[in-house]
C-alpha cells in the first residue's frame, strides 16, 4: 500500500495499480524497454492488474514477461468495462493509468488517474479525465516510487 496525503483531497490509500497494456505500457504489442523490471519493484506495495483489449495479438509475451495474467477486455463498451473494473476493485484505493480514449472512464473512477502522453498520443477525452498528466509510463512508474511527487502535482 501507498498511503499519500493531498492537502484539498485528504489521505488516499493506494493499494491497486490499474494500467492499460497498448499504448501505455507497449508500442505495436511490445512491452517497453527496462519496463518489467520498474512494475516488479512496485509489487510489494500495489498490486497490478493489467486491462487490454489485446490490439496485436501479443499479450501472452507480455504475460509472461510480467509475471501475471492480464485481464482481456472483450470488444464493444471498452470504456465501461475498464470503469466498471476499477469501480470493483474499489475505486478509492486504485491509481489508473492510460492513454487511449477507452481509459478515459477508468481515469476518471479511481482515486487517482494518470494520463500518459505516449508515441501513440494521448486521446483528448483522457487528458480531461486525468488528475496529471505525464510524458511517459516512466514517469508515472516514477511517481510511485516516490510519491511526494504526487502530492505536490495534485495538492489544492
Amino acid at each position: 500500500m501507498i498511503e499519500i496525503h493531498i492537502p484539498g483531497r485528504g489521505t488516499i490509500q493506494l493499494e491497486y495499480l490499474v494500467s492499460d497494456v497498448n499504448g501505455t505500457l507497449a508500442v505495436d504489442g511490445l512491452l517497453l524497454e527496462g519496463l518489467a523490471r520498474k512494475i516488479t519493484a512496485l509489487g510489494d506495495r500495489l498490486q497490478l492488474h493489467l486491462l487490454t483489449a489485446d490490439t496485436h495479438g501479443g499479450q501472452a509475451v507480455i504475460d509472461q514477461q510480467l509475471k501475471l495474467q492480464a485481464v482481456r477486455i472483450k470488444k464493444g463498451h471498452e470504456a465501461g468495462q475498464k470503469a466498471d473494473y476499477v469501480k470493483n476493485l474499489g475505486a478509492d484505493k486504485v491509481l489508473a493509468i492510460g492513454q487511449g480514449a477507452n481509459d478515459a472512464a477508468m481515469l476518471r473512477e479511481a482515486a487517482i488517474g494518470i494520463g500518459i502522453l505516449s508515441v501513440e498520443g494521448i486521446a483528448r477525452d483522457t487528458l480531461l479525465a486525468a488528475d496529471i498528466l505525464v510524458p511517459d509510463i516512466y514517469a508515472a512508474l516514477d511517481l510511485l516510487e516516490k510519491p511526494l511527487r504526487l502530492v505536490a502535482s495534485l495538492r489544492a
